[in-house]
C-alpha cells in the first residue's frame, strides 16, 4: 500500500495542495497517494489521531487549525513555534512532530525563482497577522538589512517588531510614515480567496521606483495588491503561487527525504505563464 499524506481544513476542497503532491510523487518516484481531509470545527484532533491509526504519514495543516496543530505534537522545530503556527506535521513512530515551511518556502521563490537578492535590503511588510511571523526570521537568514511591519492596528505590529528584535532590525511604523522600500510584502488578507477589493488601503509611497513587490495571497487573476504595486511603480511583481509550490516542496522534503524540482510544477499550475 502507498504511504497516505493529506491537507487538513475547513473548508478544504479548494485546496491546491493534492495537485502539486501528485506531481512531486510522480517526478521523485515515490510511492505514496495525497489528499483532502475534511475535519470538523470541533473535530481536529480526532480526525488527526484517526487518520494516524490508519498508517497516515504526515500532513499539511491549513486554515483554521494551524495554531489546533501544536496540541497534537510531540515536538516542535523553532521555526514552528517562532510563526505561532504548524503547516505541516510528520509521523514518526507513534509521534507528531510539527513544523512550518511557509517563510522557507516564500525565501525560495524570491531568491532561487525569481532571482531577487534579499542580501542587504530594507524589507517592507504590510499587515501583522499570523503570516508575517512565518516569515520573518528566514528573511533575517537570507540576509535582509531591516524589516519595517506596519498595521493599521500598530500595537499588532509593535508585538511582532519586539518579538523578532533579537533577530536582526525590525521596526513597527505607522502606515503615514512609511518611507520608500525597494522591496514590498504584502501579509494581509485583503483579497483572500479572490474577495473583490476596490482599493489596496496603503500609501503608495512606500513603493520604491523599480521595486519588488510581493503578495502572500494566490491568485488566477492580478490580486489587488499587485495591481496597486504595479501603479505605484513596482518593477517587478509576484503573487503567492511560488510560496506555496515551495513551502509544498519542504514539506515533501521532511516527509521522503527527496527535494522535488519545483519547475514543471509551476507550469502545471499556471499554464502558459
Amino acid at each position: 500500500m502507498p504511504d497516505r499524506y493529506a491537507v487538513i481544513g475547513h473548508p478544504i476542497a479548494h485546496s491546491k495542495s493534492p495537485t502539486i503532491h501528485a506531481a512531486f510523487a510522480r517526478s521523485t518516484g515515490q510511492d505514496m497517494v495525497y489528499e483532502r481531509l475534511l475535519a470538523p470545527l470541533d473535530g481536529f484532533r480526532a480526525t488527526v489521531e484517526r487518520f494516524a491509526a490508519e498508517g497516515g504519514k504526515g500532513l499539511n495543516v491549513t486554515i483554521p487549525f494551524k495554531r489546533e496543530a501544536f496540541a497534537v505534537a510531540a515536538t516542535i522545530t523553532e521555526r514552528a513555534r517562532l510563526a505561532g503556527a504548524v503547516n505541516t506535521l510528520h509521523r514518526t513512530g507513534d509521534a507528531w512532530h510539527a513544523d512550518n515551511t511557509d517563510g522557507a518556502g516564500l525565501v525560495r521563490d524570491v531568491v532561487t525563482n525569481l532571482g531577487v537578492d534579499l542580501h542587504g535590503q530594507p524589507i517592507a511588510i504590510l499587515g501583522a497577522g499570523g503570516a508575517v511571523r512565518g516569515i520573518l526570521k528566514p528573511l533575517f537568514d537570507a540576509g535582509v538589512a531591516s524589516v519595517t511591519v506596519t498595521n493599521r492596528t500598530m500595537t499588532k505590529a509593535a508585538e511582532i517588531a519586539a518579538q523578532f528584535a533579537r533577530y536582526g532590525r525590525v521596526e513597527a511604523v505607522a502606515p503615514e510614515a512609511l518611507r520608500p522600500h525597494p522591496v514590498v510584502i504584502n501579509a494581509t488578507s485583503l483579497g483572500m480567496g479572490g474577495a473583490a477589493v476596490d482599493r489596496f488601503p496603503f500609501d503608495g509611497h512606500v513603493v520604491a521606483p523599480g521595486a519588488f513587490a510581493c503578495d502572500l495571497i494566490y491568485s488566477d487573476t492580478e490580486t489587488a495588491f499587485m495591481r496597486w504595486a504595479r501603479e505605484h511603480g513596482a518593477a517587478r511583481r509576484t503573487d503567492g503561487l511560488g510560496m506555496l509550490i515551495e513551502q509544498a516542496a519542504e514539506s515533501f522534503a521532511l516527509w521522503r527525504g527527496v527535494r522535488p524540482d519545483t519547475r514543471s510544477v509551476f507550469a502545471l499550475m499556471r499554464p502558459g505563464a
